[in-house]
């Protein structure tokens, strides 16, 4: 009952309210409509026009007050610009601000910044960056060898289904099943066809890359040259020219050290000798210019003149192999004759003055590494991937060896002949390194010594140049190591291993550590630090000196030689460039 009383006062107390409104509301209106009446035309006007809006202006100036603001805009009279005078213009002082007061947090965020600014400094480390920005990796050298220009491919049609073609499909038989007395027969042969098919495929595919070129002798005719021009006269100059056979008196270990770190290189002195990677190099024994060879992966044989301008920047390019020339040398009796040694199975001899190269040993393949038997150059020491090694006469008429002899029947990588005592060459084998004497070679021959110690495959061995009393290998077990061999016994003893990376990886040549010919113990080698570089040792051990040179020498130099006679470094990479450090 209570609840139905308190809502019934609250409904009449709302409409009490709701009608005094209402009345309210129309005593208004009824004033509001008297007042009307009682006005003129003009007042009515004028009230209308108070009641439109004024459009809002925008004000700029911060010191001016919107209450005392006046109009802005004004009419500005059109003058002439032939009469106009140059005003002073107003400056405007600008409000001066208070400067804020920073908080207790930013005060100690500044703080922070500074001690960590100083500690930056104080290591070096915005010399270091600033460095570092600027060591950005130069572009390789474009003297040498164009880059030809690859060829367009043609645009073949789409292919397309015999079902969408609106084709019939070909109807193809089944062969009849064989019986039970002729499966085992047929499968036989079937399988020895098969295999017969896939080396003929590997063939063929062999065949069409790397055709070999025909026995005999090839004109030399460079490739980035005309069609019929010939040899510069200036080549045949230089490889006529005669040394003296008398040797300079060897310097001092430390004034050898100082004639090292004066051995630099530019950008005139680094050229794309060959098209693709380099895995022999040799220097002419010219003392006026520097004259390299190179050989590549695919039997391209490159010279160059560092300080000539024929062909390309100095650079010749000849293709006598077919696959990769892994051993190159100037004869030392003739200056004018290169041999180059390949894969495919072919010794070829350029003779500059006959403009050939002349066949002087070939056999189906796996040609390897030679060397000089005699004082004069006219007899050869040949091996071969078959771990044999012939002895060839280049005064015997024909292509053939004298004898052939196994050594290893795993593997031989090198051979190199006593630079005194022509008999002796040493062998580097599988896993072994080996002396022999030629004069009592067999079928089977026995060492005169053996360097012992290697633990996987070897690389290269060498017999120092002057006296044969050391040698040094290189092996896969990331050591180079130095033998005494004066007295050639049944064991040579180990004065020295150098630990030195050889990994290179398949797509750069191996590394090999080589002697200086105009010294007795020291060699060089590539390496594959960063930056980097290339070092020379003591038969020490210990290091004499590294090339390095941050804008020209970026890539590593897997084959390097000396010259013979002057301060002249020489080093291949694996895009088919020379570098050449000298005084």
């Amino acid at each position: 009952m209570a609840t139905r009383r308190s809502e019934r006062a609250a409904a009449l107390k709302a409409k009490s309210f709701l009608e005094v409104k209402d009345e309210g509301a129309a005593s208004q209106r009824t004033t509001e409509a008297s007042a009307c009446q009682e006005e003129t035309p003009e007042q009515r006007a004028e009230r209308r026009h108070r009641r439109t809006l004024a459009p809002k202006r925008l004000n700029y100036s911060p010191g001016q007050d919107s209450e005392t603001a006046g109009p802005q805009r004004k009419r500005v009279k059109k003058e002439d610009p032939n009469q106009r005078e140059e005003k002073p213009v107003k400056k405007e002082k600008l409000p001066q601000v208070a400067p804020r007061v920073l908080s207790e947090y930013e005060l100690e965020r500044l703080e922070n910044i500074r001690q960590n600014q100083n500690f930056l400094s104080s290591i070096n480390l915005f010399q270091v960056s600033d460095e570092f920005r600027q060591s950005t990796k130069p572009k390789p050298s474009q003297r040498g060898l164009m880059r030809s220009s690859a060829a367009v491919l043609p645009v073949l049609p789409p292919r397309k289904s015999l079902r969408l073609q609106k084709k019939e499909a070909e109807v193809l038989e089944l062969p009849p099943e064989p019986t039970s007395a002729t499966t085992k027969e047929q499968v036989g042969a079937e399988g020895s066809r098969g295999s017969r098919c896939l080396v003929s495929h590997v063939a063929l595919l062999s065949k069409t890359f790397s055709e070999k070129k025909p026995p005999g002798p090839l004109p030399m005719d460079a490739i980035n040259m005309e069609e019929g021009s010939k040899l510069p006269s200036e080549l045949l100059d230089l490889c006529s020219e005669k040394v003296a056979e008398q040797r300079k008196q060897e310097l001092d270990l430390k004034s050898y050290c100082s004639a090292l770190k004066a051995m630099k290189i530019s950008e005139e002195r680094v050229a794309k000798v060959v098209t693709d990677r380099i895995f022999s190099v040799a220097v002419h024994q010219s003392c006026s210019r520097p004259l390299v060879a190179a050989g590549d992966k695919w039997g391209r044989v490159g010279l160059w003149n560092v300080e000539a301008d024929w062909g390309d920047d100095g650079v010749l390019l000849f293709h006598p192999h077919s696959r990769p020339v892994p051993c190159m040398a100037f004869s030392r009796a003739n200056p004018g004759h290169l041999l180059s040694l390949s894969y495919d199975g072919s010794l070829r001899c350029m003779d500059l003055h006959k403009a050939a190269f002349d066949d002087v040993y070939n056999i189906d393949d796996g040609l390897k590494t030679f060397d000089f038997l005699s004082h004069d150059c006219s007899t050869l020491l040949v091996g071969t991937w078959y771990g044999d090694v012939s002895i060839v006469d280049r005064r015997t008429p024909g292509n053939s060896h004298e004898s052939v002899h196994v050594l290893d029947p795993k593997a031989l990588r090198c051979v190199n002949v006593h630079p005194v005592q022509k008999q002796y060459f040493v062998v580097a084998e599988s896993r072994t390194v080996s002396v022999y004497d030629c004069r009592s070679l067999k079928k089977k021959s026995q060492p005169v010594s053996q360097l012992a110690g290697h633990t996987r495959s070897i690389s290269s061995c060498f017999f120092s140049p002057h006296t044969g009393h050391r040698v040094v290998t290189t092996c896969m077990d990331d050591a180079i190591r130095i033998f005494d061999t004066s007295s050639l016994t049944t064991g040579a003893p180990l004065l020295k291993s150098i630990r030195h990376d050889m990994h290179t990886g398949r797509w750069l040549s191996k590394l090999s550590a080589v002697w200086d010919p105009k010294r007795e113990d020291c060699f060089v080698i590539g390496s594959m630090l960063r930056p980097r570089c290339v070092r020379v040792f003591h038969e020490s051990g210990q290091l004499q000196h590294s090339f390095t040179d941050g804008n020209h020498l970026t890539t590593v130099l897997s084959v390097c030689a000396f010259h013979p006679h002057r301060n002249v470094l020489v080093g291949g990479n694996a895009s088919g460039r020379v570098h050449v450090f000298s005084d």
